[in-house]
């Protein structure tokens, strides 16, 4: 991949943090903001980290701002119409009262609308057209299985190194790829693994991947792996991983030489850029924007580009207390499982074609705007891939 004028932009925000701004998407809630390839550690039981869930009450707030379990109720946000959509939240976020809100401002609507995948990924569902029978996999941070956006959906799940339980990022990204609400692919089988992304180090994830490589050997042909989302930049240009980069690319060749195709948030070798739709107009792909809300990019038509803002997620910090979180500028992140499901509709159909005809085929039927950006579009990637 050329990192030429159209993806400086992205080389950028990715060594910023692949997630822009204090909205990222692999920034532990319990510790100081960090870019999601070497996110901090996700919460421990200690008092330190579960006091992060005690609501504090806040002065002010501004675009983009972290509200999740933070009160504004002496804020006043009634001539801010636009500012809540822009906002982090979840469902411990204290709000204004009435005399306070926007008029026609409801941050329960928000976080609802905003479960949508959009694109028309929710009409492909009720077409039949949901992921079903395909295996799928995720490398992320860990998690607990019984949210139920994903509960029963996880086939294995194997750590390779975390010492918590649960996370903000894991719980986010397989409801992204698998959930009944949030995802692209409700219907699929979820092989998790988890790795400790905060060590910086890559050798972690190449071991979660040929973990994966070794179950897929043991499956039948029916119920092989097709596709690994990877919400990080294990290697490459922009990587903030540490140690043992080399490693990365290295089992990315054994996966793909055993027909497992691996998405991820590397510059070099990952072909997903992020965009964002219009949350009143999720379907229209024509309104998606390149880049993050308030953080424009450039057209590159070598890159897919892929929603992650807005969008609601799942959220469990401890066992049992599942709920949601709203981010009004998601990370690229947000991007990949998105694409995994995608792919998963289209193997549902077509599981005769390969990993290289499918991304083919993404990119082939992908919505070019006026600037020449590739946006994906599910629809006409459904019935292309049914004419091949």
């Amino acid at each position: 991949m050329r990192a030429g004028h159209g993806t400086a932009w992205l080389v950028a925000a990715l060594i910023a943090m692949i997630c822009p701004s204090r909205v990222s998407c692999g920034e532990d809630p319990a510790q100081p903001a960090a870019p999601s390839a070497t996110a901090a550690a996700p919460s421990q039981k200690s008092p330190d980290t579960n006091a992060f869930t005690f609501v504090r009450p806040i002065a002010s707030v501004a675009e983009f701002d972290d509200v999740r379990f933070k009160s504004m109720s002496a804020i006043n946000l009634s001539k801010l119409p636009g500012l809540p959509a822009t906002l982090w939240f979840n469902e411990k976020t204290v709000w204004p009262g009435a005399d306070k809100m926007p008029g026609a401002c409801d941050p329960r609507k928000i976080m609802t609308q905003a479960m949508n995948p959009g694109l028309g990924i929710r009409d492909l569902h009720q077409h039949g057209i949901t992921g079903k029978g395909v295996s799928v996999a995720i490398i992320d941070q860990p998690l607990y299985s019984d949210h139920p956006e994903f509960q029963g959906k996880i086939v294995a799940y194997h750590d390779v190194g975390c010492a918590s339980d649960s996370s903000m990022h894991g719980p986010a990204v397989a409801s992204l790829l698998v959930g009944s609400h949030c995802g692209t692919a409700p219907d699929a089988r979820l092989y998790y693994v988890a790795a400790p992304s905060w060590t910086g180090d890559t050798q972690f994830y190449a071991q979660a991947l040929d973990w994966l490589i070794q179950k897929n050997e043991t499956l039948p042909a029916s119920e092989k792996i097709r596709v690994v989302s990877v919400s990080a930049a294990p290697s490459g240009p922009g990587s903030l991983f540490k140690k043992n980069l080399d490693m990365w690319d290295v089992a990315c060749a054994r996966a793909e030489s055993n027909g497992i195709m691996v998405l991820d948030c590397t510059m070099h070798r990952g072909f997903i850029a992020p965009c964002y739709y219009d949350l009143a107009d999720p379907e229209n792909v024509a309104n998606c924007k390149a880049g993050f809300p308030g953080m424009r990019g450039k057209a590159d038509s070598n890159r897919l580009l892929v929603p992650c803002s807005p969008r609601t997620t799942a959220e469990e910090y401890d066992p049992g207390q599942c709920s949601y979180q709203y981010c009004g500028r998601g990370g690229l992140s947000w991007s990949i499982p998105y694409c995994a499901g995608v792919l998963a509709l289209g193997w549902q159909l077509r599981p005769d074609l390969t990993a290289a005809q499918m991304k083919e085929s993404l990119f082939h039927s992908a919505f070019i705007t006026h600037d020449g950006a590739r946006i994906i579009n599910p629809g006409e990637f459904i019935r292309l891939i049914k004419s091949r």
